[in-house]
């Protein structure tokens, strides 16, 4: 069994790894840059290594000073949370190389997933429907409006080592074509060190539906019930609700299935998500594979009454997969609570001066922030993930708007007006939300303002 566990994160995931490693009886290591020394993950951990100034460069994604950490701990397993190197393929190579166990997915699996353009055309062959879009990367503007008349206009062009919403641009007309390309390409080579990028067809209004999925290294895989990421800014996802109110029981067994035997065809070990677009008429096609845990995991754990986490550290000491027939209880939503000015979305950092959290039955909060901490702006905006759990999708709603009503945070702005305001929409409550809701909300609030 891993008996200490570095990881290789910050913030709130962090915390989440070194609760649930602590509660397992494993010793933890929190690894943090100059600016995050005073961070809560640092003060909970068992021990903590400062590895580096406050660029991610130089500290988060500096591999060396992280396995070095991990030599001068005596920590035999790194968990990389998600974000920074939970990606990288070269990272787990490393860890093997120098006797330490990774938490994740086999680097092979990794590397075909972390390109985009690849995993789609590996999911082909296992049988999965995937987005009509390109074959192989864009070479030129000449073969991108080639491709894109032949599959028809909206198109969007998507990072091949991309994630998290860079380097995704839409063309709806042939004359958007050159711009947009070279952003997608720029913004995709400032990103990922990579201007590689792809083609798929752009749904309107279609549903952002994904699939947890868990393998262990003896050949068991399962896949847990859907979680709706509709509700999205610039791709970024906002909330997430699980189940989906738009997935009958009939589309969610082929999604599932589809999801299950994709993951049981190329070997799947450890957590893994795969995400799907759904059209009005309830077709599904595959868009990617993420090879991490999840920010939004914490709604399929309330559903299912289970920790990702411990199952995720006992399939990388080689134990074998201890779920077995799962049934989803009740109705979850997630909000991410971002340090931003909920109008303009400019990033908001600064001196936490008073800070209360929400509680409660069904009430579960993921955060690292606290009373006196001075959020740096070197990183993301993620402050707080606010999950509740209900009965029914109706007072999960209800649970959650008091749940944020509830919350104060003075010395900083966040988004929590505007999750209040999405929770008492109308279209949100009857469950008509698809991947333009929240562009096509603010756009109203915004006119609204103008009058």
């Amino acid at each position: 069994m891993i008996s200490k566990i570095l990881v290789a994160n910050r913030g709130e995931i962090a915390l989440r790894i070194i609760r649930t490693a602590r509660e397992m009886g494993i010793k933890t290591v929190a690894v943090y840059s100059e600016v995050d020394r005073n961070s809560l993950h640092t003060m909970l951990a068992h021990e903590s290594v400062c590895i580096g100034p406050a660029k991610s460069s130089e500290s988060y994604l500096n591999i060396p000073n992280l396995i070095s950490a991990a030599h001068i701990t005596k920590a035999d397993a790194i968990h990389p949370g998600y974000g920074f190197l939970a990606e990288n393929p070269r990272f787990p190579e490393i860890c093997a190389s120098e006797g330490i166990t990774f938490i994740g997915p086999q680097a092979s699996l990794i590397s075909l997933m972390g390109d985009k353009n690849a995993a789609r055309l590996q999911m082909k062959k296992a049988k999965l429907p995937v987005i009509p879009g390109s074959e192989s990367i864009i070479v030129d503007l000449e073969e991108a409006k080639s491709i894109a008349k032949k599959i028809g206009y909206p198109v969007i062009l998507k990072a091949a080592s991309g994630g998290g919403g860079r380097g995704m641009r839409i063309v709806r007309t042939p004359n958007q074509m050159d711009e947009q390309l070279s952003i997608a390409q720029y913004e995709a080579k400032a990103a990922f060190g990579d201007p590689s990028v792809y083609m798929e067809k752009y749904f309107e209004n279609a549903r952002h539906i994904e699939i947890q999925v868990i393998g262990d290294t003896n050949g068991h895989v399962i896949a847990l019930g859907e979680r709706e990421c509709s509700i999205q800014r610039k791709h970024q996802k906002v909330l997430e609700e699980t189940p989906s109110p738009f997935i009958d029981e009939k589309l969610r067994k082929k999604i599932l299935n589809a999801a299950h035997d994709a993951a049981d065809s190329i070997g799947y070990q450890s957590l893994g998500t795969f995400e799907f677009l759904v059209d009005r008429e309830k077709k599904f096609y595959f868009m990617e594979a993420n090879t991490r845990v999840q920010v939004e995991h914490p709604i399929t754990e309330m559903v299912y009454g289970v920790d990702l986490i411990k199952e995720q550290i006992k399939i990388a000491a080689g134990e074998k997969l201890s779920l077995r027939d799962l049934e989803m209880s009740g109705h979850s939503i997630e909000c991410r609570i971002n340090a931003e000015d909920p109008e303009t979305f400019i990033p908001s950092s600064g001196k936490i001066e008073f800070v209360v959290l929400p509680g409660g039955q069904g009430i579960r909060v993921d955060s690292a922030a606290y009373q006196g901490w001075t959020i740096p702006p070197d990183y993301d905006s993620l402050l707080a993930k606010v999950s509740v759990r209900a009965p029914s999708r109706k007072e999960a709603i209800q649970k959650m708007q008091t749940a944020l009503e509830m919350t104060t945070i003075v010395g900083i702005k966040t988004n929590i007006p505007l999750h209040i305001a999405i929770l008492s929409n109308s279209d949100f409550k009857k469950g008509n939300t698809t991947i333009q809701f929240l562009e096509n909300f603010l756009a109203e609030k915004a006119a609204k303002r103008k009058t």
